[in-house]
């Protein structure tokens, strides 16, 4: 077992489109609904491996329909864009909160070599 933080709260807020996850060892972090699509740890995203990472485009408007518990280590997020594969568990959650500016920095240049935009 790890000893990843727990979620001590976790807020949906539909309006900015963020998820607001509270750690129990302290940390906060608010996720935009376009970050953890882009990010999504689903196989159709990340596929199997590094080479076979699928760039997320036009995901800038993308919101979160719902937000369903797996166990006691996970969330399944639903996009409104029908997405909705890929466990998020407690400790990418961390990871992606934490390293959040570096992550959206890497897929801005991404979506930038590509020639692509966030824009649907």
């Amino acid at each position: 077992m790890n000893n990843a933080p727990l979620p001590a709260e976790i807020t949906l807020h539909q309006q900015s489109r963020t998820l607001e996850i509270a750690f129990d060892e302290g940390s906060r972090f608010k996720l935009p609904a376009e970050f953890l699509r882009v990010y999504s740890p689903s196989a159709e995203v990340r596929g199997h491996g590094p080479e076979q990472q699928v760039l997320q485009t036009g995901k800038q408007n993308v919101g979160i329909s719902a937000i369903e518990p797996v166990g006691q280590y996970a969330i399944k997020i639903v996009f409104d864009d029908g997405h909705d594969s890929g466990l998020y568990t407690w400790e990418y959650l961390h990871e992606l909160g934490q390293n959040q500016d570096a992550l959206w920095h890497d897929y801005l240049s991404k979506l930038e070599a590509a020639g692509k935009s966030r824009a649907p």
